[in-house]
């Protein structure tokens, strides 16, 4: 799910543009190069003052942002980019609007920044799952071997030997990180509590546990888990 901007940011972003531009004209071409639907600002009155131009400009922006958010964070972006005010210091007073400006575009870079952080996480994890997609499709060694692990694990689903399921579902989880390159490590016993597994992933270790229980894993054993793994570290 895509993350909305704070109405914290949307404060901070309409102080932003109002210190960070002092003449409507400059605003308004500066805007022209963020907004992805250019007759938006056509139905701004441009005649009225700067303030109300921007807070019924975001307002709009905000009121949809299922369709203008990435509108709303290319202009977080681009604001939160400027780091210089010479345009603001040649004029009069240039030194305490230069000034203002400063400290609204670092408040507005303090509130976006972890927002712009989880929307890149997100974004990196789309295209590395894309990248291994490509990678499976290409590659027929890898996409016959995935069938059959695939196939034995439809196998397992269907068997009633609780028991040799358990073990054989450990086998079926080794084979998948090794398929992978996640450099699987068997089960083992630490100070007698059983690990399904462990893996590597990008120089990190993991602990992986599986069980076969019909019931979704309630909070206790989460929580029981959670514990073994700080223990662990």
């Amino acid at each position: 799910m895509t993350k909305r901007l704070s109405p914290a940011a949307i404060i901070a972003l309409k102080e932003a543009l109002c210190a960070a531009y002092w003449y409507k004209a400059d605003l308004r071409s500066f805007l022209q190069q963020c907004l992805s639907n250019l007759a938006v600002l056509a139905t701004l009155n441009w005649g009225n003052y700067k303030r109300q131009i921007i807070s019924d400009l975001i307002d709009y922006l905000t009121r949809n942002q299922d369709k203008y958010l990435e509108d709303l964070r290319r202009i977080c972006h681009e604001i939160s980019s400027i780091t210089s005010f010479r345009h603001l210091e040649q004029l009069d007073g240039g030194v305490q609007k230069a000034e203002r400006a400063r400290i609204a575009i670092a408040q507005l870079r303090r509130l976006v920044e972890p927002h712009q952080q989880a929307q890149k996480e997100q974004e990196d994890l789309i295209e590395r799952q894309r990248r291994a997609t490509e990678k499976l499709r290409a590659n027929a060694a890898m996409r016959q071997r995935l069938e059959e692990i695939k196939n034995r694990y439809m196998s397992l689903v269907m068997s009633r030997d609780v028991q040799a399921r358990g073990f054989e579902l450990e086998k079926v989880m080794y084979d998948i990180f090794e398929l992978f390159d996640l450099d699987p490590k068997a089960s083992f016993r630490n100070t007698g509590e059983q690990m399904d597994g462990a893996f590597s992933l990008e120089g990190k270790g993991y602990l992986c546990e599986a069980r076969w229980q019909q019931e979704l894993v309630n909070a206790a054993a989460l929580g029981a888990f959670a514990s073994k793994v700080r223990r662990k570290l």
